[in-house]
């Protein structure tokens, strides 16, 4: 099979970290995994501690164009790891194959994603991934609207208002420009 990612480099029968089968590139690294075999493996290493695998200092890459499926030829689906990384793994859903590029494997373990690969591809994941980013983002611009100290303020008086039996009566309290007035 040809690489469906730098197009250059045939795709090599071997396995990746000795755990399971893959194809890596001859030239760019990447390695293309058919799920039946990640998931065989990952039925026998649900406690797999991936910390004694050896780590390599590649910094991973991530194809940003649409990949096509080296078996089908058909367009590959881009789903995002986690919501404070932009690297998305490639999914031919044709054939169960995952495209991996070089370094994400490395990625995943150091994330401890290793043994959980195929939760990624699934909507809960990718729900969980977008309300993340949906946070963060807020937590950025609540940050800088309040500065830092003055939102990690609000968050606590926020979170023991939350437990308030008079709760309402006390946001109207905060919110009365004289609480101690019967004038607005």
């Amino acid at each position: 099979m040809k690489c469906t990612s730098c197009k250059q480099g045939r795709l090599e029968p071997g396995y990746i970290d000795t755990l399971f089968s893959a194809y890596t590139c001859d030239k760019c690294g990447g390695n293309w995994i058919y799920l039946v075999d990640y998931l065989s493996w990952q039925q026998n290493a649900e406690d797999f501690d991936v910390s004694g695998l050896p780590t390599v200092a590649i910094e991973a890459e991530d194809t940003q164009q649409a990949l096509l499926c080296p078996v089908t030829g058909s367009l590959m689906l881009k789903y995002r790891i986690c919501h404070d990384n932009n690297h998305r793994l490639d999914l031919s859903p044709s054939v169960n194959g995952i495209w991996l590029d070089r370094g994400e494997w490395q990625l995943l373990k150091d994330r401890g994603l290793a043994t959980s690969l195929n939760k990624i591809f699934t909507a809960p994941w990718q729900k969980q991934v977008r309300d993340d980013s949906a946070k963060a983002t807020f937590e950025g611009l609540y940050d800088d609207k309040f500065s830092e100290q003055g939102h990690a303020k609000l968050k606590a008086l926020r979170d023991w208002l939350a437990d308030q039996k008079q709760r309402a009566a006390m946001i109207a309290y905060l919110a009365a420009v004289d609480p101690y007035s019967a004038n607005k």
